[in-house]
C-alpha cells in the first residue's frame, strides 16, 4: 500500500460540501470546501466513486474508540507510536478534524496526513469525530467544546494503558479544528466549558496547540464567498445570527481567553485562503503580544525556507506562519491547486515546534505546560 502522505490533500475537499444534514435542511457549504462544487458532463458522472481513505497498513491503530460518556456514535481513532523503547511514557496529539462546525469526519486525508506523521515520530495520535449539526435547527455548540475537553480527559484516564505522559499531551486541528483546539490552549475550568459527567474532576489541561487557518474570532469572522441568504446565521452551531446573539459569538471566539499564562501556540495560514481569511489568525496573535505573550510571524515560500526555518520555530512559545498564496485547507504536504505538486512538506518543521513541548526532553515549566490560569485580559 502506498503511503498516504503522497495524496493530494484536495482529493476530499470536494466531499465535504455535501454535508450530513437532512434533505429538507441542507447545511452551508464546510468552511474546509476550497471551491463550489461545479455541475460536471453526465459521463464523468458515471465514474465510479473513490474510495474512502484509509490508515496505512504499516501504521498500528486501533479504530472507532468510544472516549466519550454515554450512548454516542461519536468516536476516536487511535494511531500507535512506532518505535518506543520499553518503559519510556510517549507524547498524545488530539486531532479534529474541520468542516465547518457542520461536517467532516475523524478518517479523512488531512487528519491520516497527520496521524500518520505523529504516528512515526513516536506519538499516539487521537483523532476525533465531536457533535455535529445534522437537522435544521440544531444548536451543537458549547457541546462541540466538550467533547475535546473529553479528549484530553479520556487520554488522561487511559494514560496507563496506552503509556501516555498525561502532562505531554497537544491538539491539533485544522479550519473548525483550529478554533476548536484554540479553545483548548486558551480557555481553562472558570469559562464554562468543562462540560458535565463522572471525568469532570480530571483536568482538561493541554500542553500545546496547532492551529491550522482557523476561525478564531466570530465577532470580525467573515468569507471571501458570497452568501446568498444573509438572514441564516454565520455559524449554523449557534442557529442565531451575529445580530441576533452577538454574546455567542463571542464566547464562540477563542480570542475572547487569551491570557498572560496560557499553552503555547503555534498557528499556520495560507495568504490566499478565501474561506477562513489569514487576519484572523494575525488578529490572535496580536491579542496575544497585547498581554505581553512574544509570538513572532514568520513568512515561509519554499522548502529550503521551511527547513532553515525549523531550529528558530523551536524555540518559539507562541508563533503564526505565514504561506504565500497557500489555499484554505492543506495538511503537511502543502499544495495550491488540487492535483498540483507538493510545494512544501512541513512536517518536518511542525515537528520540531510539538517536539519542544511534548518531547520528555522539553520544559517542564508549570507556566508553559499546565494550560490557562483564570487571569483574563483586558
Amino acid at each position: 500500500m502506498k503511503p498516504i502522505l503522497g495524496l493530494s490533500l484536495f482529493v476530499w475537499a470536494s466531499t465535504l460540501v455535501m454535508g450530513n444534514a437532512a434533505a429538507n435542511d441542507p447545511v452551508e457549504d464546510s468552511e474546509d470546501a476550497p471551491a463550489p462544487v461545479v455541475e460536471v458532463p453526465v459521463a464523468q458522472k458515471r465514474k465510479a466513486p473513490k474510495a474512502p481513505p484509509e490508515i496505512p497498513a504499516d501504521i498500528p491503530h486501533e479504530l472507532d474508540v468510544a472516549y466519550l460518556e454515554g450512548d454516542r456514535n461519536e468516536k476516536a481513532d487511535l494511531y500507535l507510536p512506532l518505535s518506543v523503547p520499553a518503559g519510556q511514557k510517549v507524547p498524545a496529539l488530539i486531532l479534529i478534524h474541520g468542516g465547518g462546525f457542520n461536517d467532516g469526519d475523524k478518517r479523512r486525508y488531512r487528519e491520516i496526513n497527520f496521524g500518520t506523521n505523529a504516528a512515526k515520530r513516536g506519538y499516539l495520535a487521537m483523532s476525533i469525530n465531536y457533535k455535529l449539526r445534522k437537522t435544521k435547527g440544531q444548536v451543537t455548540w458549547p457541546q462541540c467544546v466538550y467533547d475535546v475537553k473529553e479528549a484530553v480527559r479520556w487520554l488522561k484516564q487511559n494514560a496507563d494503558k496506552y503509556h501516555i505522559d498525561p502532562d505531554r499531551i497537544g491538539a491539533m486541528g485544522g479550519s473548525a479544528g483550529g478554533n476548536l483546539a484554540s479553545m483548548l490552549a486558551l480557555t481553562g475550568p472558570d469559562d464554562g466549558f468543562e462540560g458535565e459527567g463522572s471525568r469532570t474532576n480530571i483536568s482538561t489541561r493541554i500542553a500545546c496547540v496547532i492551529d491550522l487557518y482557523g476561525a478564531v474570532d466570530l465577532m470580525t469572522y467573515k468569507s471571501d464567498r458570497p452568501r446568498p441568504d444573509t438572514n441564516k446565521p454565520e455559524m449554523a452551531m449557534f442557529n442565531k445570527t451575529k445580530a441576533e446573539a452577538p454574546e455567542l459569538y463571542r464566547k464562540g471566539s477563542p480570542t475572547s481567553y487569551v491570557r498572560t499564562l496560557s499553552a503555547p501556540l503555534l498557528m499556520i495560514h495560507g495568504t490566499g485562503d478565501t474561506v477562513v481569511l489569514p487576519n484572523q489568525s494575525q488578529l490572535l496573535r496580536s491579542k496575544l503580544m497585547e498581554v505581553g505573550l512574544p509570538c513572532p510571524e514568520y513568512t515561509i515560500s519554499n522548502q529550503a525556507e521551511a527547513d532553515a526555518l525549523k531550529e528558530k520555530l523551536s524555540r518559539d512559545r507562541n508563533a503564526l506562519i505565514l504561506i504565500p498564496e497557500a489555499p484554505h485547507t492543506f495538511d503537511l504536504e502543502v499544495r495550491m491547486s488540487r492535483e498540483g505538486p507538493v510545494v512544501m512538506d512541513i512536517a518536518d518543521l511542525v515537528f520540531a515546534w510539538l517536539d519542544q513541548h511534548l518531547k520528555p526532553g522539553a520544559s517542564s515549566d508549570e507556566s508553559t505546560r499546565s494550560g490557562p490560569s483564570n487571569q483574563k485580559s483586558k
